[in-house]
């Protein structure tokens, strides 16, 4: 089997493995969730309990920022899963590019709005390396030395993406570019700027802020920030 067919069989191998979980996670299942203002993506309040909706971005990070560019910028995706890979910026082009549109919600209490996202689901990015069936947990690391744990059922869903344009610009270096993950079901620690490997695991490890005492699971609609 060639390598677009092999793809094509784990997208519909992982398709068959996540779609009756997802629904009973936390922000999609929970009937009554915690927030303000009127309902939107999910039918959830357009704000989880807590947060600000702010205009600008604020810059929060370790303090270090990687001197990175597209010609630069390299990603390990290995750990628990059949084929590891290594992916330049071209590689990333070439896969299926999307357009999404999400809510971007920081632990520090503020929420920016509707950014307009293109990048490459995780799904896919799972489907070229094929995850081993016991992999439960993926290990996002940053150029900057940072990482954070994420269960794959989350990763899994449609909008959690690996980006490298936001509302119609390049990524800025200050917010992770020239790629980085977004996972707007959860609070935005989750989604690693610089994003230099992806680590599939067949058990939860902790990662940078996780190992501080901030959530492992990070649910804005339940308050989740501390664990």
């Amino acid at each position: 089997m060639d390598k677009p067919s092999r793809i094509v069989e784990a997208r519909a191998q992982l398709r068959a493995r996540f779609q009756d979980k997802i629904p009973h996670t936390p922000s999609l299942a929970d009937s009554s969730p915690q927030g303000i203002g009127e309902p939107n993506r999910h039918g959830m309040p357009r704000l989880p309990v807590g947060q600000t909706e702010t205009r600008k971005w604020p810059v929060l990070d370790l303090g270090v920022h990687p001197e990175l560019t597209q010609a630069t910028w390299r990603m390990v995706i290995d750990g628990a899963c059949e084929e590891p890979t290594a992916l330049d910026f071209d590689a990333l082009l070439a896969l299926e590019q999307v357009t999404d549109v999400s809510d971007f919600h920081c632990v520090t209490t503020w929420s920016r709005m509707d950014l307009n996202w293109v990048g490459v689901r995780f799904s896919e990015l799972a489907a070229l390396v094929r995850p081993a069936p016991e992999a439960t947990h993926v290990m996002c690391y940053g150029y900057d030395g940072y990482s954070t744990n994420v269960e794959l059922v989350e990763l899994m869903k449609s909008d959690v993406l690996v980006v490298h344009t936001v509302d119609g610009a390049a990524l800025p270096r200050e917010h992770g570019g020239p790629v980085r993950m977004i996972t707007p079901q959860l609070y935005a620690w989750k989604g690693s700027k610089w994003l230099s490997r992806v680590e599939f695991m067949t058990e939860n490890r902790l990662g940078f802020w996780e190992q501080r005492g901030y959530s492992s699971t990070a649910f804005p609609w339940r308050n989740d920030r501390y664990s």
